[in-house]
């Protein structure tokens, strides 16, 4: 019994050529997957062209607990003094570091019961370790040494963890806790919280740019989104503690790349959201009190205004997330809420909002 066999006829002129295109797609294909790798490689080096910093290092995470060991009696005994003050910090490691420290700040330079303090790392520590030189960081200590303190200091971080959500373009902080031992008289205080910040100069090589320190710059050489950003950020926590032209509590970065100038607000213990009573309105806003919010925004288009508010309420619920902090009470957190609300509310289908808003008119 004889199979029927399939009449197969090769064409090896034709299978030549498939093999030929297979070939040089499978090159053209490695060759893109190669170029894509050189070019991710290529602007991960863009993005971050330098170790890891020391306030990177010590602010992996939050919470983290500190001591700080130095002459504080002299400190507070001359809060202008301008000469650095030798001092030990243990890390939350163990692991000590020998500084130096300087009274900073302005307000809370003269009224905190421990002054905002500029902490000096050695360069020659931060090499032997493998960081970057960058040596600088600023620690924020409650204005009053009590439980009421430590709430208006949580407040205010928890701002920084809103603008830090928002955008990379932010000036960064983390909380921390920190035991302070003057060692003057050999006594150490009771456990507080604190708020690390970065130096300008490391949010300056963070976003690979350069600061800029120039009174009245003009609006049209900022970017108007980020600018825009700030403005509704700042209407929305309550604050007029800030000022473009005036460099108040805002750093101006110029990126080394085309683009306009970054603003990035700090110091937020004036705003609304944070409610210290010691805080009061820019007499220029006419407002009454810091519960009430009024629109800096000279100069910035309405269209980069309605964006900047889109993007807000786009990120309500998030922002909402971060005022649950385990370093508040429910019904703290619960008001923070509150008051965020109102600002909500008051965005109209435009996503326009009044100059001027009054709290107790907004409830």
């Amino acid at each position: 019994m004889c199979l029927n066999r399939p009449n197969f006829q090769f064409n090896f002129a034709e299978l030549n050529s498939v093999a030929m295109t297979i070939k040089k797609r499978t090159r053209a294909c490695f060759g893109i997957a190669i170029l894509f790798l050189f070019l991710s490689q290529f602007t991960s080096a863009q993005e971050r062209s330098y170790p890891q910093t020391i306030f990177e290092h010590l602010t992996k995470e939050e919470g983290g607990k500190f001591t700080l060991q130095t002459d504080l009696t002299s400190i507070l005994e001359d809060r202008r003094k301008e000469e650095y003050t030798p001092a030990i910090l243990i890390a939350p490691t163990g692991k000590s570091y020998a500084v130096k420290v300087l009274p900073k700040g302005k307000f809370r330079r003269r009224k905190a019961e421990v002054p905002p303090l500029k902490i000096k790392f050695p360069k020659k520590t931060l090499l032997a370790d493998g960081l970057d030189t960058l040596n600088e960081i600023k620690l924020i200590l409650p204005c009053y040494d009590s439980r009421d303190g430590d709430e208006l200091l949580v407040k205010e971080y928890l701002i920084y963890k809103m603008f830090e959500h928002l955008t990379q373009n932010c000036v960064k902080a983390r909380l921390i806790q920190v035991e302070l031992r003057d060692s003057h008289v050999e006594k150490t205080r009771k456990a507080m919280l604190g708020i690390l910040v970065e130096d300008n100069e490391e949010t300056a090589a963070r976003l690979n740019g350069v600061e800029v320190e120039q009174y009245g710059m003009p609006m049209d050489s900022m970017q108007l989104q980020q600018a825009a950003l700030v403005a509704m950020f700042q209407y929305m926590i309550g604050n007029t503690d800030w000022d473009i032209a005036m460099l108040r509590n805002v750093r101006l970065i110029r990126p080394r790349q085309a683009g306009g100038v970054l603003i990035m607000p700090y110091d937020f213990d004036f705003s609304g959201l944070v409610g210290a009573p010691y805080a009061s309105p820019a007499s220029e806003s006419g407002l009454q009190t810091v519960l009430d919010r009024f629109l800096m925004a000279n100069g910035i288009p309405r269209e980069d205004l309605r964006r900047a508010a889109q993007t807000l309420a786009a990120a309500k619920d998030d922002l909402y997330d971060i005022c649950h902090s385990k370093y508040l009470t429910r019904s703290t957190s619960n008001s923070l809420k509150s008051y965020l609300d109102t600002f909500f509310d008051s965005i109209d289908k435009n996503f326009d909002v009044p100059v001027r808003k009054s709290f107790i008119g907004s409830r």
